[in-house]
């Protein structure tokens, strides 16, 4: 009999070991049910739109350097400046334009154009029909931002402040700029900061684990979002327990320390 209630002991102990292992691996999984997204998928295209206290350096160059030369502002340079110069645009330093909190930057010749919620293939298109009553030809345009960065914190390998080039980053591209999660992360309540062209901040909540993720439309982050990664409560508690259990070892240490002093002193 004592035998027969051990084994069943041991039994549902392996079995609720079981659950529990099955439980933590399921919850470190990336984008579940896969199988279920890819039958009825939708697509997505999203593209990157200009918004105050953006920075974008923008290029415009002609087959006569000359003639657009008062159109392109390199560091150091007066934005009264129309004389004519020999330059490659490819190696100047080239200055970016502060989008104001009106959506509008200072161009030279053209003055204060609007840009905010444009595109970076929109605003090129803007520039080229604004420039055209200055040019015999129709000029080269390019447009690209110089401050797009992000920040990702909490349980993460490598929490910080991020940069990119690429103007179109999923969440799962910032995650593995900052190291991906650790093992001790809540994928299924990521939350995201992001503020709008108004200014106003907002906190959005984003499940990992599930595959439809890609559906979100904060699957792609924008400029300035901040991406905070909770971590588990078992990791909070592991942290408790070794910071009491320091100062617990540091308290006895000083007990032992003193109790043996007065032991000394009394014999």
């Amino acid at each position: 009999m004592r035998l027969r209630k051990t084994f069943l002991g041991c039994a549902i102990m392996a079995a609720l070991m079981g659950v529990t292992s099955c439980s933590s691996y399921k919850s470190a999984l990336y984008m579940q049910e896969a199988e279920q997204f890819n039958e009825n998928p939708k697509s997505q295209l999203y593209d990157f739109r200009i918004m105050p206290k953006d920075e974008l350096v923008i290029v415009v160059s002609t087959t006569d350097p000359e003639a657009s030369a008062p159109f392109v502002r390199r560091i150091g340079q007066s934005k009264e400046f129309v004389g004519t110069t020999n330059y490659s645009s490819q190696n100047t330093n080239m200055l970016s334009y502060l989008v104001d909190n009106n959506g509008c930057i200072d161009f030279p010749v053209l003055g204060m154009v609007k840009v905010s919620g444009m595109t970076t293939r929109e605003c090129e298109a803007h520039f080229r029909e604004l420039l055209k009553p200055y040019l015999k030809e129709v000029p080269n345009v390019t447009v690209n931002t110089s401050n797009y960065k992000f920040s990702v914190l909490g349980e993460v390998n490598a929490p910080g402040t991020y940069s990119s080039e690429n103007e179109k980053m999923t969440v799962f591209e910032a995650l593995a700029l900052a190291g991906d999660m650790t093992l001790f992360s809540v994928r299924d309540n990521v939350q995201l900061m992001r503020e709008d062209a108004t200014g106003k901040r907002q906190i959005y909540t984003l499940d990992l684990t599930k595959a439809d993720i890609a559906n979100s439309p904060y699957f792609y982050i924008q400029q300035n979002d901040v991406i905070y990664v909770k971590p588990t409560k078992a990791k909070v508690r592991s942290n408790t327990f070794n910071t009491n259990a320091s100062m617990w070892i540091t308290i006895l240490s000083l007990v032992t320390s003193v109790s043996t002093l007065v032991i000394a002193l009394t014999k």
